[in-house]
């Protein structure tokens, strides 16, 4: 199975061969987590979404999160995420809940200097720019890489970055924080020094299953667990329950003949699952897609039934918080779209 800077690559063909009824087909949704680009690996734009979407759950709107999709190279460094911001609406033009909020891009490490950066995508964002991620996920040993171009060390311990974090709480504004679980402790710190600003930890974390971490000891899981718990008694925090399809996780799902049913995942997942709930509750857990870095993987229809199984035990309410509500929430989503109709009346041109 051939591995593509660094995820694996999506393979419809294989994809197809799973074929699921819907679980609970009337839930409704908000993907809390999603990505758009064009890349020599591959395209997943605005159709590409809207076909996954409209795939069978009932998948009302989306949070699009930064990856370097569409920057501008006609201005100076700092702003060139602008274009990001630009491209994405663009794309959906005409589709206003896929995405419904963007979490963007702006260097933190500018500190306070962020203000300018931070006005102009507010400005290009036109109401929908809720947040802002920076890619942080950093480990020394080369297996462990999930970004084309890794970060360097210390970025969530440095000064600047906290003054950057701090001015985001300014601004009312969220910061999603893809770390891995060997670095929650430097999350943690920098959670608890700005006790305004909302912190979103993606991925549950960023358990890892690969490099030095690959033979799934007791003690990685038991390392990760009591991260996330201390985490998780900080009420600014959040967690986004997805990313398995992530090469660093450790599944090697891409690699069998068949995609997996949701049932096998559901099994897989089921203890990560259970901890970042009883940690943080439903009402500060969201669920993720993840898409299209997890499409190597399994399908989005796949994915949501595999969660939907996760959460079958729940109540309504409970369930309703971890489907969507968290998120709405949390990124300042308008919560009637969840109340009226259903988001299958979609059209795009893009």
């Amino acid at each position: 199975m051939t591995q593509l800077n660094p995820h694996f690559v999506v393979r419809p063909d294989w994809l197809q061969m799973a074929h699921e009824d819907i679980v609970a087909p009337d839930q409704p949704i908000l993907d809390a987590h999603h990505h758009l680009w064009d890349r020599p690996e591959g395209r997943y734009g605005a159709r590409e979404l809207l076909n996954d979407v409209s795939s069978g759950h009932d998948v009302r709107a989306s949070i699009y999160v930064q990856c370097r999709t569409g920057y501008r190279t006609d201005v100076e460094t700092p702003l060139q995420s602008v274009g990001e911001v630009e491209t994405i609406l663009a794309w959906c033009n005409g589709q206003p809940n896929y995405p419904a909020a963007l979490v963007a891009f702006a260097d933190l490490q500018l500190g306070s200097g962020v203000r300018d950066v931070l006005d102009k995508l507010i400005e290009a964002g036109k109401g929908r720019v809720c947040g802002i991620r920076n890619s942080t996920a950093y480990h020394p040993h080369p297996a462990v890489r999930s970004n084309p171009k890794p970060p360097p060390d210390g970025l969530l311990r440095s000064d600047a970055f906290l003054a950057g974090a701090r001015t985001l709480a300014d601004y009312g504004l969220t910061l999603d924080i893809w770390a891995y679980h060997t670095q929650l402790g430097e999350v943690f710190d920098l959670a608890a020094a700005v006790p305004d600003l909302t912190v979103v930890i993606d991925h549950c974390g960023g358990p890892l299953g690969v490099g030095p971490y690959s033979s799934g000891a007791p003690e990685v899981f038991a390392t990760w667990q009591d991260d996330i718990a201390s985490l998780a008694k900080l009420p600014n925090t959040r967690v986004k329950i997805g990313g398995f399809g992530l090469t660093v996780f450790g599944y090697r799902y891409a690699d069998a003949p068949m995609p997996p049913s949701s049932a096998a995942l559901a099994s897989d997942w089921s203890a990560y699952f259970g901890h970042c709930l009883e940690s943080f509750g439903p009402q500060r857990a969201m669920f993720e897609s993840n898409f299209p870095v997890d499409k190597g993987q399994f399908g989005y229809r796949t994915l949501w039934n595999a969660f939907k199984r996760l959460a079958g035990g729940l109540g309504a309410q409970e369930r309703d918080d971890l489907f969507w509500r968290t998120a709405a929430r949390c990124y300042g989503i308008n919560e009637q779209i969840f109340s009226n109709g259903t988001g299958r009346n979609m059209s795009c041109g893009n």
